[in-house]
């Protein structure tokens, strides 16, 4: 399968459905009726556009994803300045000015690519949350091109207001990241939803366990209907030796299995999502450490 998987690069993304007919089963990372899928960002060490990313998730039997937007927007063509990652402002505003225009058709056939190989994308992460009205708008036509249930974003007082409203003109959903933010004293999760009923969670749980060190299961049971998808990482607690500190799964302390196994029991539609966050050992590479990370969830949820 891997051999074959290498020869991707060099098939024409209109190819791709004849080429997954004559290949082993498309991936299938539902297991025990639980969504195991991947945020892309686990293979930034890797090269990564949308055809890498492509052959990531089918080496890995990832077949459910959060895309990270600069590789949709990289495939449908967007200009790219001296420094991708922070555009000066003019390169901000040739994007800008791209985006206004952007023909969504790109978008549709990144969409057939990865559905013809038997992969959904279930969320993209543009993080419009700083754009311009108008780009925020191109970001959910274009996410509902994809296919997808909304756009990520870090969550923030600006971001939470004005997505909502703009996710729900669009019938998709808001959703917003935590980092380390509820180990902050008052912090709380209700007022950012409060702002519109498209707004949701993409609950970091790792995140969350590393500031709290309490039990994720508790703000998935308080929030259910509210979190449409999960970032599993493995990870020591607050009072960890060392603290905070992301580990490979099963030698951190976060219950991960805890987790999964409460997303089968209620039947659950939210996605647990493999973020590989800590350092891939010599001799390995993202791709094998992520399907170490889907073989911990097979064993768990067996």
């Amino acid at each position: 399968m891997s051999a074959a998987a290498a020869g991707l690069a060099f098939i024409p993304s209109d190819s791709y459905s004849a080429y997954y007919q004559t290949q082993k089963k498309k991936p299938d990372s539902v297991i025990s009726g639980v969504k195991i899928g991947a945020i892309t960002y686990s293979w930034r060490s890797m090269p990564s556009t949308a055809q890498d990313i492509l052959q990531y998730c089918i080496k890995s039997g990832i077949s459910t994803i959060e895309l990270m937007g600069d590789a949709a927007e990289n495939y449908a063509g967007l200009p790219k300045g001296p420094d991708n990652r922070k555009p000066d402002k003019e390169t901000a505003e040739t994007q800008k000015k791209w985006r206004l225009s952007a023909p969504m058709d790109k978008y549709r056939e990144l969409r057939k690519m990865y559905n013809d190989a038997g992969v959904e994308i279930h969320i993209v992460k543009f993080s419009p949350g700083n754009w311009s009205d108008e780009e925020m708008d191109y970001a959910f036509r274009a996410a509902k091109e994809l296919g997808t249930l909304g756009i990520t974003n870090e969550i923030g007082e600006e971001a939470c207001k004005r997505m909502g409203p703009v996710a729900a003109k669009h019938g998709l959903k808001a959703i917003f990241h935590n980092h380390l933010q509820p180990g902050e004293p008052g912090f709380s999760f209700d007022r950012f939803l409060e702002y519109s009923p498209a707004n949701m969670l993409n609950f970091d749980a790792g995140h969350y366990f590393g500031a709290t060190g309490k039990h994720p299961n508790e703000i998935i049971e308080k929030y259910h209907d509210r979190i449409v998808s999960l970032h599993m990482k493995d990870k020591t607690g607050p009072k960890g030796n060392p603290a905070n500190t992301n580990m490979p799964w099963g030698q951190g302390e976060t219950p991960i299995g805890d987790i999964l196994n409460l997303l089968k029991k209620k039947k659950s539609h939210i996605f647990a999502d493999i973020e590989l966050e800590y350092d891939v050992p010599q001799g390995s590479d993202a791709v094998q450490e992520v399907r170490k990370c889907m073989e911990f969830c097979r064993k768990v949820l067996a």
